[in-house]
């Protein structure tokens, strides 16, 4: 167990609604000091597009008001709260991170994840960057610019969920909500040292529909598992504008993080059985998380899936998604976009319905193959990354033999496909002092389960790291 943190900034989640119901402290003074950090956050790193001041303290006051009334909206009220610019926010622009979203309002609608945080009393502190509608593993838009990771700004968050890791693990609000439609909440999860979770997908229900169909998803991102379990209880309430969304959750996502992990059959797989080069540093701290489950209790065998790499099949499913986004563009448009994003449209343009088909062929084997595998194992962990950060500014690290974003980070977008719940913690640093995460995945529904394994690993201190520089 970590040393208890001082500062209201530092302060989880569920610490926070504790002090505010005994009266340590008020939201206001956590709002306040939390706002204080995202301008130091925003100045290190540029992970925010707007910090929303004036209302955060407007909401900290209503909030504080309805706690020393002993009555609080939800089981959030008065914690901070981001939410990356492609989820919607009423009366607050979701530019996308593209010059070709205009800002003029009037904004009316919450996303569903939103709109449940709002219901619950949480405040909103500001809308953190995206690469340009989410397209890639990193954070660079044209519109926003290059956001910088929290332990080197010279590094990329990693993406698309960028800007929302940088802000946690800066103490810009312990809450998050990202996107992850191939990695995109893991990815800067694990370059920046926070917690993130892709549920199965439905679990969160998410509007408007992304034209990524079915890979996207809606995932908090946050310092602990146990946070995450507490945000999973509000953004899973049902919302009928998403039409594939599974209902209520059967059960207490909180109550579930206290279930053993002994007897859990864990499957360590360091490569997912594929060439891929992890470097020695995050093999070495992998194992290392894979060898504490096992001292908790876990039954763990060193055995991969058996799944050949589906990236094809991903490209034909999101680079079509791309297309889709930018079609109703004209030409003046077109020309104001990412250049890497007009390329991967052009090329999901040119892909017909069978190629599209013949990749939805491919992701059904695929998850037959998966569910085949969880039937004899509980768990699957991973490295998040086969890497730490890397340059920021850049599609790929300096030096690769890949183009495009996917080339280094195949052990996310597989669990796209599949539809299954995804976890990463941080589980070591490497010699630059840059975090490495450990990822867990279950079989689909699984959610409480694979967040009952990274609590496990926390309480375990697996995840203590250094906080980044300055704070």
């Amino acid at each position: 167990m970590t040393t208890e943190p001082t500062h209201l900034a530092d302060l989880s989640a569920t610490r926070l609604t504790a002090g505010y119901a005994a009266g340590e402290f008020s939201p206001v003074e956590a709002v306040r000091a939390v706002l204080e950090r995202a301008e130091a956050a925003q100045a290190a790193t540029n992970c925010f597009t707007r910090i929303d001041a004036d209302e955060a303290l407007s909401g900290a006051k209503e909030s504080a008001e309805r706690w020393r009334a002993k009555e609080p909206a939800g089981p959030v009220d008065g914690v901070p709260v981001t939410v990356k610019d492609l989820i919607l926010t009423r009366g607050t622009p979701t530019l996308r991170g593209s010059r070709t979203v205009r800002a003029e309002g009037p904004w009316p609608e919450d996303a569903p994840s939103v709109a449940r945080l709002r219901e619950s009393g949480a405040v909103f502190v500001g809308k953190t960057t995206t690469p340009e509608f989410g397209w890639k593993g990193v954070t660079d838009s044209p519109r926003h610019g290059v956001t910088g990771n929290p332990y080197d700004p010279a590094r990329t968050a990693g993406g698309s969920s960028g800007g929302s890791a940088a802000a946690v693990a800066l103490g810009a609000g312990p809450l998050s909500l990202g996107t992850d439609g191939g990695g995109s909440v893991r990815i800067p999860a694990s370059f920046c040292g926070i917690f993130a979770l892709k549920a199965t997908y439905g679990r969160v229900p998410l509007y408007p529909a992304s034209p990524f169909g079915t890979l996207a998803h809606v995932g908090p991102m946050t310092r602990d598992a146990a946070d995450a379990a507490l945000m999973m209880e509000v953004i899973c309430g049902a919302d009928w504008r998403d039409w594939s969304q599974l209902g209520p959750a059967a059960g207490s996502f909180r109550e579930a993080l206290a279930g053993p992990v002994s007897g859990l059959r864990v499957a360590f797989s360091p490569s997912l059985g594929w060439d891929v080069p992890v470097a020695p540093e995050v093999a070495a701290a992998v194992r290392s998380a894979v060898e504490t489950l096992a001292g908790l209790g876990a039954v763990v065998e060193e055995i991969d899936p058996g799944i050949a790499d589906p990236v094809e099949a991903f490209h034909t499913l999101w680079f079509s998604g791309a297309a889709r986004v930018v079609q109703h563009l004209d030409d003046a448009d077109r020309a104001l976009l990412d250049p890497g994003l007009r390329e991967i449209c052009e090329q999901g343009a040119r892909y017909s319905a069978l190629d599209y088909l013949a990749a939805v062929d491919t992701r059904m084997a695929l998850g037959q193959a998966m569910g085949r595998f969880h039937s004899a194992y509980d768990l699957l962990v991973t490295p998040t990354e086969p890497i730490t950060a890397f340059a920021a500014g850049t599609e790929v690290p300096p030096g690769s033999a890949h183009t495009r974003w996917t080339g280094w980070t195949p052990f996310t977008y597989p669990f796209n496909l599949t539809q299954q719940p995804a976890a990463t913690l941080p589980c070591g640093v490497d010699a630059d002092g840059l975090p490495i995460g450990v990822q867990l995945v279950g079989a689909r529904h699984a959610d409480a389960l694979v967040l009952r394994a990274a609590h496990a690993l926390y309480e375990a201190g697996t995840a203590e790291i250094p906080a980044p520089p300055g704070v």
